[in-house]
């Protein structure tokens, strides 16, 4: 009976695990800031599911647990000036 439950456990485990990387980006979408201004077209997904998208002629990393996509719009938490900030 101890197995099972283990394996149970596990199982859970897993699927969370699982669905805590689920990517919200997709290369080539258009990423907005939280204050509406258009970032760009996301260059890149990464392996932790951080956009890269390319402003000003330099690649910013924009972190995966900022960005959602409420209504199919990817949008990250932080503002343009936050994200021109971080390169």
């Amino acid at each position: 009976m101890k197995k099972l439950q283990l394996v149970v456990l596990m199982a859970a485990v897993v699927s969370m695990s699982a669905m805590a990387q689920e990517k919200v980006a997709t290369k080539g979408k258009m990423l907005v800031a939280s204050d509406g201004a258009r970032l760009g077209a996301v260059y890149r997904v990464t392996e932790d599911g951080s956009a890269q998208v390319i402003i000003d002629g330099k690649m910013v990393s924009i972190p995966a647990n900022t960005l959602s996509a409420p209504d199919g719009k990817l949008t990250t938490s932080l503002t343009h000036r936050e994200v021109l900030n971080m390169h």
